[in-house]
């Protein structure tokens, strides 16, 4: 691939934990996903995604990282996360690796030697602490994840987590915390990673003088990626990707996309766009007008580790997503939502760009909503009082082979019994099953990432004007892409000389409803 692979890459989302397990104690690892990478090779991906690697008590599915510069044993060896992207690159795929810098696990030693240091140390400045109202916290805010933003500790002080109290906040305000990830950075980058994923990129910097909850998009986030952007500068062909819910927030989204910070930043207000025709064109149409004055990729995403999958959503009477309501328990028609994410699907990947593919996504897995309360380890379901039922649904297993649980998962010594436990309904989804499918989702999308390689990925497109309830364009390459979001059940195809892929069966030289097409 160029020194600008990313601009129009498939990159496909490894959930490690839930992925493949190579030694059978219920928990993906390296080992797993070492042994799938034939199968994301024949898949079609240009780069892997992972989330975090890192040694981690696990009380955000480690995202409160205990050690940056290391891998989990639950996961394997650093030698093995070495081997991993040596293997990835003889096969032609990248990876990139999350980094956290807005905060870290409460057992990172800096955050033990700032509780032993106690009020005042340098120790605590790498953090947020302050004296109380009295008995109250220093502020009002709350959490991201549900009740208050401030943990108390026994000295009276107390520390700020915008996400769960196992998580506290680094404060950006100190120099050793801006030099401690460049280093994390440099350390990575030497060993070969090909990108750098930036998670809650917009809330790092904060005003707690602020009467009102003040934390999002400081202008102060853009000399930390503006530094870390000279850094990667430094190493050939890296990138760094951002995090960022700034809804409708043109303006302020671009702000990360100038050509001295980030390449490249993860489109939300596509992921979370109701299926609908008009909604759906705002959106494309903000995005490129966003994206390209700034020479800056759009990215297409579908799904991720911490929304509602798409055959679950797209199913509903209410296809948007929105964090704080996911719709948990809402009825559902999985016929409809599969068929309309197959249709997604060949959107998201005709469109100019880059496209994201949340593991799971191209089996057409639903959302598992039935999870047994006592299984459940996302603490927004602690912390909400039990009333958000989290993100665990989207987080169970893949299933590979077999009949029954854990469906080919783990394939080690050990049992391999899932540490979430997969629905019995997956036996008609699995990897095995879908291979021998001509029309299978995981063929949809293989033959469809073969394809967009040819003749899709960065460029440009143009509309075309076939009806208010259908968004149809062409792109530089001469393909055609037609979607029938319309109320009617067929609509006529525009002139072609040939049918490349279409996500449902067509009638004719027609167009059912919830169905794409792609045109020669």
């Amino acid at each position: 691939m160029s020194e600008t692979w990313w601009r129009g890459a498939a990159i496909y989302q490894v959930y490690l934990r839930s992925f493949a397990d190579g030694n059978g104690d219920g928990t993906g690892d390296l080992a797993g996903l070492r042994a799938r990478l034939p199968y994301l090779a024949d898949l079609g991906v240009d780069a892997i995604w992972l989330n975090p690697w890192y040694p981690s008590p696990m009380a955000d599915g480690g995202y409160d990282v205990a050690d940056f510069r290391n891998t989990d044993p639950l996961f394997g060896t650093l030698a093995e996360a070495e081997k991993l992207i040596e293997e990835a690159h003889e096969v032609g795929i990248r990876t990139i690796i999350d980094i956290v810098p807005n905060h870290c696990s409460d057992q990172h030693s800096w955050f033990v030697e700032a509780l032993a240091a106690g009020p005042g140390s340098p120790a605590r400045e790498r953090f947020w602490f302050r004296p109380g109202r009295g008995d109250l916290p220093p502020n009002d805010w709350k959490s991201i994840f549900g009740g208050p933003a401030w943990t108390q500790v026994p000295d009276g002080e107390w520390y700020l987590h915008l996400f769960a109290a196992e998580q506290p906040d680094f404060n950006w305000n100190s120099p050793e915390v801006h030099e401690e990830f460049l280093d994390i950075l440099r350390f990575w980058l030497d060993r070969g990673v090909d990108g750098i994923r930036i998670d809650s990129a917009a809330v790092v910097i904060k005003d707690l003088d602020s009467v009102e909850e003040s934390y999002t998009d400081h202008d102060g986030v853009h000399e930390i990626y503006q530094d870390w952007r000279r850094l990667t500068d430094q190493y050939d062909d890296r990138i760094l990707i951002g995090e960022l819910w700034l809804p409708d927030q043109p303006d302020r989204f671009a702000l990360y996309l100038r050509p001295e910070e980030m390449h490249t930043a993860f489109n939300f207000d596509f992921l979370s766009c109701a299926w609908e025709p008009a909604a759906l064109r705002r959106v494309i149409d903000m995005t490129l007008a966003t994206h390209i004055p700034l020479g800056a990729p759009a990215t297409w995403v579908l799904s991720n580790h911490d929304v509602t999958r798409p055959v679950t959503r797209y199913g509903r009477a209410d296809t948007a997503f929105s964090h704080s309501d996911r719709g948990h328990g809402a009825p559902t028609d999985l016929e409809l939502g599969l068929r309309r994410a197959r249709a997604a699907a060949l959107l998201a990947m005709a469109l100019p760009g880059s496209i994201y593919i949340y593991q799971g996504e191209e089996l057409g897995l639903w959302e598992v909503e039935d999870l047994p309360d006592e299984v459940r380890e996302d603490p927004i379901w602690e912390r909400s009082g039990h009333t958000d039922v989290g993100r665990d649904g989207c987080r169970v297993p893949m299933p590979w082979s077999g009949d029954t649980p854990p469906f080919g998962f783990g394939f080690g010594d050990g049992d391999g019994q899932p540490w979430l436990p997969q629905p019995a309904g997956w036996r008609d989804v699995t990897v095995d099953v879908q291979e021998g499918d001509v029309g299978s989702m995981l063929n949809l999308y293989r033959a469809g990432l073969r394809i967009r390689r040819e003749f899709l990925g960065d460029g440009a497109m143009n509309w075309l004007p076939l009806g208010d309830g259908v968004l149809a364009f062409t792109r530089d390459s001469g393909l055609t892409c037609v979607v029938n979001l319309s109320a009617e059940d067929v609509v006529p195809l525009p002139e072609h000389e040939s049918v490349l892929l279409a996500s449902g069966p067509l009638a004719g030289d027609r167009l059912p409803a919830d169905t794409a097409v792609w045109l020669r």
